[in-house]
């Protein structure tokens, strides 16, 4: 099967997990459920947006420069009305702009004076009518849609939903996830791993990637290469909504996984996908139970099938709205003659026009976890081609800002 037909296939069984009701102070980085409405206008009255003075601009287009003052109108003070429209009111930013008063001059503009305990404000400045106002409605009707469902909250969502007063919002139930490493070879981080061994670090990468993109708790395990040890563990996890496995899923003697898996009762959507690395790349599902992502045990292998496979396919599920697919250019000349999609790690960097230039760091092959210190993601090159020119360009998928 081809990357375009296995990703079709993947994203063809997205799931819903559901939705919940959470305080809006504990929902950053979850997915809206729900369009959030405006509960007035934005701003709800006539703001002003400089310290200075309101006046009726009439006064002024008739010649009059110099204004009373006859009170201060400040930020969350009852609106005020002007008395006499040859004089002023000192406002303050973010008050309400005072009645009969449509215009206001800041203090830059403007030399004070004082007699008898009166004060007075010249005009040093050409003046706008309607300067310095923010406008009732101007950002937001009433009842307009501020936030779409789908929209993954952030810090300007959360400020958004304060201020609507949106104190409970409903987000998309985070699914209950299970990562399995499989390998005799693998010891736990805190041990010293003898020669022919090495330290447990895919479970711990793919951990990683969920929570820092979708805010996903992954709970981590591991089993060796024993067909009875596997077929416990997997059966005790088949209450999770997803499983994502790594390793034993190739075609080797001690590759146990699509066997156990397919005893369970699996459903497999396919096995092998025509790209590199990963290839060995299995999915399917259970009727009434968890996803399954049996992904390649070499690091980057795994690594790239989760931001290319695992990662659209939960924000698809959690309901994520889907943003334009990212490109970037080949800064050089690229060779790669198998007939398999070519995921290739490269360093992107900025230039003028918001292009990335993408450049490949020193790269050892799919073993090779260090290399990815040095990338910023992955190059897509299609598997139709050989030659691949530098300024041609490919989607990537990013996994470091």
């Amino acid at each position: 099967m081809d990357v375009i037909a296995a990703y079709a296939a993947v994203m063809g069984i997205a799931r819903d997990f559901g939705m919940e009701q959470v305080p809006f102070t504990s929902a950053t980085g979850r997915v809206l459920r729900e369009p959030v409405l405006s509960d007035r206008d934005f701003p709800p009255y006539d703001r002003v947006m400089m310290d200075g003075i309101a006046i009726n601009f009439e006064a002024y287009s008739k010649g009059q420069i110099v204004f009373g003052v006859e009170d201060m109108q400040a930020a969350g003070m009852p609106r005020k009305q002007l008395g006499s429209m040859a004089d002023c009111l000192e406002v303050m930013t973010g008050a309400i702009l005072p009645e009969l008063t449509d215009t206001v001059i800041q203090y830059e503009h403007l030399e004070v004076s004082e007699h008898d305990g009166f004060r007075r404000f010249t005009i040093k400045a050409g003046v706008a009518q309607g300067q310095h106002i923010h406008r009732q409605g101007a950002d937001a009707a009433a009842g307009q849609v501020l936030i779409a469902a789908g929209t993954r909250i952030t810090a300007a969502e959360t400020g958004v939903l304060a201020a609507v007063g949106k104190s409970m919002v409903s987000v998309s139930r985070l699914p209950k996830v299970a990562i399995i490493t499989t390998g005799d070879e693998l010891v736990p981080v805190s041990e010293i791993p003898d020669i022919h061994q090495v330290r447990t670090s895919n479970s711990y990468t793919l951990a990683a990637a969920l929570q820092t993109e979708l805010g996903i708790h992954a709970t981590c395990y591991h089993v060796n290469d024993d067909i009875p040890a596997i077929q416990q563990l997997l059966g005790s996890l088949l209450d999770h909504d997803v499983l994502i496995c790594t390793g034993a899923v190739s075609a080797g003697k001690y590759d146990h996984l699509p066997q156990v898996l397919e005893e369970l009762g699996m459903q497999q959507v396919f096995h092998k996908v025509q790209q590199r690395p990963g290839k060995p790349f299995l999915f399917g599902h259970f009727e009434n139970g968890p996803v399954v992502f049996a992904l390649p045990g070499n690091p980057v292998s795994g690594f790239m099938c989760c931001y290319r496979y695992v990662l659209p396919w939960l924000k698809a599920s959690l309901q994520i709205t889907a943003g334009p697919e990212p490109f970037a250019v080949l800064g050089t000349d690229v060779h790669f003659k198998p007939p398999l999609t070519y995921f290739m790690p490269v360093r992107l960097h900025p230039v003028a026009g918001g292009q990335f230039i993408a450049l490949p760091p020193p790269y050892h092959g799919s073993g090779d976890l260090a290399a990815l210190l040095q990338a910023d993601g992955f190059l897509e090159l299609p598997s139709e081609k050989e030659y691949f020119e530098k300024g041609s360009s490919y989607p990537v998928w990013r996994f470091r800002s």
